[in-house]
């Protein structure tokens, strides 16, 4: 059985206090504006939770996935929009402490320290699941590398949230996703990056989602994550932990999402008892229970693995896989056990059943994962 370690518990209880105190009681308001305010950010970085996972030589916590897991978990559970910014941010922490420079890492990490966020630039109009379809370029010029092109449904990049992000182009058209590709980073302000169209999205409406514009954006070499046209391996070595990311995340929301069944069935009550003693309903309170409790477990296991070591890539899209449909199962159920009310606004189980939604689909769509699972399970 996998236990949890007295530091790592400790460390737990006060990702889940601080969501209780400072992101639940304002999780309708960030639904209803669509914006996590700054002073929220600011106070996240203040708990050092920003920079979890990065080495304690840069100011960070020294922690690894399966401390990411648990702290991802206890704030997407009360507030999934700002659950949803912090693990991307985990993502692009994890990206430059893997494959960055010495002088990226001081920088980067000192930011974020500041509670200014990073996004993860991979997607195109053209390119989601297929990196292989990128369009945007980036054009060697001495010192500097030109890029030219637009990404799209950029989480972490917002009219105020966004400070730098990790962008995938093509320095060899001819060579693609075989040694084509070079990642950068590109700081917020750099002339010829702008932001375009702000998403107004279904769930997880806080956390911002922008169109993003290149136009003869220079780049300094100095920030290129990896090396020339090994932007593939970092954009494969993020997603991996990423993955793990958004199953916490998943776990964190059907979490709620059952809790929030849980209580509904036991005090609401038809023909003179409350609606959990009728089998019908009590039987989807169980089966919502087994699954929830199994998607922790694979979320907890694939971040065990990561952290010690070993190739996660099975393991993440497994764990991403389940934790993601079964909150959207969850999220389901728990509406249909609130009736009528759980179609309404004014139940918290309405927002998560929206919030559920995008699980299954970025970071991988659930029918990529399965490609993933299938892939490494046959050797291919």
């Amino acid at each position: 059985m996998f236990e949890l370690t007295r530091e790592q518990k400790m460390l737990q209880k006060m990702a889940h206090d601080f969501a209780v105190n400072e992101l639940e009681p304002i999780a309708d308001e960030v639904d209803k504006t669509g914006e996590i305010p700054l002073s929220t950010i600011e106070k996240i970085a203040k708990t050092g939770m920003l920079t979890l996972i990065a080495p304690k030589e840069y100011g960070g916590g020294g922690w690894g996935d399966v401390e990411k897991v648990l702290t991802v978990k206890e704030i997407a559970k009360a507030c999934g929009s700002t659950g949803e910014m912090y693990a991307v941010h985990l993502l692009v922490v994890h990206i430059i402490n893997k494959f960055g420079t010495e002088e990226q890492k001081k920088k980067y990490f000192a930011m974020s320290n500041e509670g200014k966020i990073g996004a993860f630039a991979l997607t195109e109009p053209e390119a989601g699941s297929d990196a292989g379809g990128l369009r945007t370029t980036a054009t060697e010029d001495g010192d500097y590398y030109v890029l030219n092109g637009s990404k799209t449904f950029i989480s972490n990049m917002g009219p105020k949230e966004g400070d730098f992000v990790i962008v995938f182009a093509l320095t060899d058209k001819e060579k693609k996703t075989h040694g084509g590709i070079t990642a950068f980073i590109v700081d917020r302000g750099t002339p010829g990056f702008v932001l375009g169209k702000l998403e107004d999205k279904m769930g997880i409406r806080g956390a911002a989602v922008s169109e993003l514009i290149f136009e003869d954006c220079r780049v300094p070499k100095s920030n290129i994550i990896g090396e020339v046209g090994k932007g593939c391996n970092v954009a494969m070595g993020g997603l991996d932990s990423g993955r793990v990311g958004i199953s916490a995340q998943s776990c964190g929301i059907a979490e709620a999402a059952f809790e929030e069944a849980l209580e509904y069935a036991k005090t609401r009550k038809q023909f003179g008892k409350p609606i959990a003693a009728n089998q019908g309903l009590s039987w989807y309170l169980a089966e919502m229970g087994t699954k929830l409790e199994a998607a922790n477990l694979l979320s907890l296991r694939a971040a065990d693995a990561a952290a010690k070591g070993e190739d996660a890539t099975k393991l993440g899209a497994m764990a991403k896989f389940f934790a993601s449909e079964t909150a959207n199962e969850i999220a389901a159920k728990a509406l249909q056990i609130h009736g009528g009310y759980g179609f309404m606004k004014d139940y918290k189980v309405e927002r998560l059943y929206r919030d559920a939604r995008i699980l299954t689909i970025y970071e991988g769509s659930s029918e990529i994962q399965k490609l993933v699972i299938a892939r490494n399970l046959i050797g291919r």
